[in-house]
C-alpha cells in the first residue's frame, strides 16, 4: 500500500498539527482496532456521541471531521467503498457569543495605544481586521504608504518552538486600502524603528518585518496579544481578545451598510455566510434602519386606515 502522506503536503502546518492531535488522542483510542472496510454508521456514531458526552460539542465536531476527512481519503484510495462518516450528522456547536468593544470603548483604547511600541499594529487590527499572525507576517513591501494599500501575503505562527512564515489563512491572500487614519501610525513606527535599529546595530532591510524586535526578528504573536491586554486594562477597559478588534471591525463595517461581499474580502473570509452569521445582531438594526425608509416613501400615498 502507498504510504505517501495525504494530509501533511495539502494543508497548512496547524491544520496538521491539529489533524495529529485529534488522531493520536481520539481516533486511535476509540477507533483503531476496527478494520476501515468494517467500520459501520453505528460506530461512529457511537464514537461521536462518546466523544461529545466526554468533552464538548466543538472538540467531537472537529475529531469527527478529521475521521471524515480521513476516510474520503482512503475511498479516493480505493481501500474502502464508502464513506459512512458522511452519513452522520457532526454535533451542533453552539456558537460563541461575541462583544466586541463598542466604538466609544474602541477609541478609548486607541488613546491610551498611542504611546505603544505596537500602536500601529492594534490600529491595522482595528481598523482593518487584520489577524495576529498576519500583522506579525507583514513584511515593509506588504505596506504602500504612498498608495494607501496593503497587500496580505503571508502570517508569522509559533510552532513547536520555532517562528514560521505561513500563507494566510485558508490561504486568501488579499490587496486592501488601508483608512487615512493607519498612515500616520505607520510612519511614525517606521521611523521610531529605523533609530532603534540604527542605536542597536541592525541592518535595515526593506524586506524586513513591519513590527520587528530589536534585533530584527518578528515580533512574537503572543508578545501582541499581551500588549493588546495590557493597554486595555490599564485604560479600565473590559478585556477582550485581540481576535475581538477583528470582530469589532466588521461590526462597525455592517452597522455603516458596507455589503457583506466587501467585508469578506476585507478580512479575508473564505465564505460569506461567516460575517453574516456571526454578526447578525448587527445586520438585522442595518436591514430595520433600511427599511425604514420604506415608511417616508409609502406613508403619503398610502390611504389612510
Amino acid at each position: 500500500m502507498d504510504d505517501t502522506p495525504y494530509i501533511e503536503p495539502r494543508r497548512k502546518l496547524s491544520t496538521y498539527d491539529k489533524y495529529e492531535m485529534h488522531v493520536r488522542r481520539y481516533l486511535v483510542p476509540l477507533l483503531g482496532t476496527k478494520r476501515l472496510e468494517s467500520l459501520s454508521v453505528a460506530e461512529v456514531r457511537r464514537f461521536t456521541t462518546r466523544m461529545q458526552s466526554a468533552s464538548t460539542a466543538a472538540p467531537a465536531k472537529e475529531a469527527h471531521r478529521v475521521l471524515r476527512t480521513a476516510l474520503t481519503a482512503a475511498v479516493r484510495e480505493e481501500l474502502i467503498t464508502r464513506n459512512v462518516a458522511l452519513l452522520v450528522e457532526p454535533p451542533r456547536v453552539k456558537q460563541r457569543e461575541i462583544s466586541p468593544w463598542s466604538l466609544e470603548e474602541t477609541l478609548t483604547f486607541l488613546e491610551a495605544a498611542r504611546r505603544d511600541p505596537l500602536y500601529a499594529a492594534f490600529v491595522l487590527a482595528i481598523a482593518m481586521g487584520l489577524r495576529r499572525g498576519e500583522l506579525v507576517g507583514l513584511r515593509r513591501p506588504d505596506v504602500d504608504l504612498d498608495n494607501r494599500v496593503l497587500h496580505v501575503r503571508q502570517q508569522t505562527q509559533r510552532r513547536r518552538g520555532t517562528l514560521y512564515d505561513d500563507d494566510p489563512k485558508s490561504r486568501r491572500r488579499r490587496v486592501v486600502p488601508m483608512p487615512a487614519l493607519c498612515i500616520a501610525p505607520l510612519r511614525w513606527h517606521r521611523l521610531r524603528q529605523r533609530e532603534a535599529f540604527a542605536r542597536t546595530g541592525v541592518a535595515w532591510s526593506e524586506k524586513g518585518y513591519v513590527f520587528a524586535t530589536r534585533n530584527g526578528r518578528p515580533v512574537e504573536p503572543r508578545n501582541v496579544y499581551r500588549s493588546f491586554t495590557r493597554v486595555a486594562a490599564d485604560a479600565g477597559l473590559r478585556v477582550v481578545r485581540l481576535h475581538d478588534a477583528r470582530h469589532g471591525c466588521a461590526t462597525l463595517l455592517t452597522a455603516a451598510g458596507v455589503a457583506p461581499r466587501a467585508i469578506m474580502e476585507i478580512l479575508g473570509h473564505s465564505q460569506i455566510s461567516i460575517p453574516m452569521d456571526v454578526y447578525t445582531h448587527v445586520v438585522h438594526d442595518t436591514q430595520r434602519e433600511a427599511i425604514s425608509h420604506m415608511d417616508r416613501l409609502l406613508k403619503r400615498r398610502l390611504p389612510a386606515a
